[in-house]
């Protein structure tokens, strides 16, 4: 009976240890080193869909910028092994449109366990965990698709890149039609119709390079905030729709644009 209540004392003191190490967030990342370049503007197109037209009002006004790259920094939580949310900071490095890398450090009581190396260059994903590493054709997919989604936190894109369109759905829904491979691949864009803002992204997206089949993968703005007097991305989480809540939820401390990236991007580590 003694040693019962020693091993569920033990338990008990491992799971409280483990509860406290998981509120303890990591420090942010240092600030990004190379400073941003100058930001040109273009007019607003005619004829976009209702909704479209009038969120583009609300975060640009009629001129919209050229944005070449972005460097977003953050933290964020994270599920990858299960129902289990980790501490994290990230570091995402964008190449507008074209090729993005991930540095993500997961953490326990602010000290990293799992660091993320992941990247997508040239029309090829590969994802590197520590300990596993996946890329294939269905990586490439569900990698084209995140830096379509993650350009959410510079949405000019989404008019400046002339092999991206939107289509009507709706007075309050869009069609986002992005290249992928030698096709494209499509969101379904919900705006929220009290603020306008864009409030879900909507594909079909394979989990892995295994998968037997795309998965709904939704992405959701969570909340705002204001760069420059108007509505900017603070939150935003990830969910797949077989698991049905967040596997993460990353929220933004940092944003550089336009700045030379080309050495960075295919760089590891922070």
């Amino acid at each position: 009976m003694k040693i019962v209540f020693i091993v569920l004392a033990v338990v008990a003191a491992l799971a409280v240890l483990a509860w406290v190490g998981l509120r303890i967030q990591p420090k942010p990342f240092p600030a990004h080193r190379m400073p941003g370049g100058a930001v040109e503007t273009v007019p607003l197109p005619e004829g976009l869909p209702k909704p479209v037209d009038r969120y583009y009002r609300l975060i640009y006004g009629d001129r919209i910028p050229v944005i070449t790259s972005a460097v977003v920094t953050g933290r964020a939580s994270l599920r990858p092994f299960g129902p289990v949310a980790l501490p994290a900071r990230y570091r995402f490095t964008h190449e507008a449109g074209k090729n993005y890398r991930h540095y993500i450090e997961a953490t326990l009581f602010g000290i990293p366990v799992m660091r993320v190396n992941e990247r997508y260059i040239d029309g090829q994903g590969f994802m590197d965990l520590g300990f596993a590493t996946d890329e294939g054709p269905k990586i490439n997919q569900g990698a084209a698709l995140g830096l379509w989604a993650e350009s959410a936190w510079f949405p000019a894109i989404y008019l400046t890149d002339d092999r991206v369109r939107w289509e009507a759905i709706d007075d309050d829904t869009a069609s986002l039609v992005v290249p992928f491979d030698e096709g494209s691949e499509r969101f379904v864009v919900r705006f929220d119709p009290q603020t306008g803002l864009v409030d879900w992204m909507e594909s079909m997206r394979y989990h892995a390079s295994d998968s037997a089949a795309k998965v709904l993968w939704m992405n959701k703005s969570e909340a705002w905030t204001e760069r420059d007097g108007r509505p900017f991305p603070l939150r935003g989480s990830a969910t797949w729709m077989d698991d049905g809540k967040p596997w993460a939820v990353f929220t933004l401390e940092d944003i550089v644009f336009n700045a030379d990236v080309s050495e960075y991007l295919r760089a590891r580590g922070l």
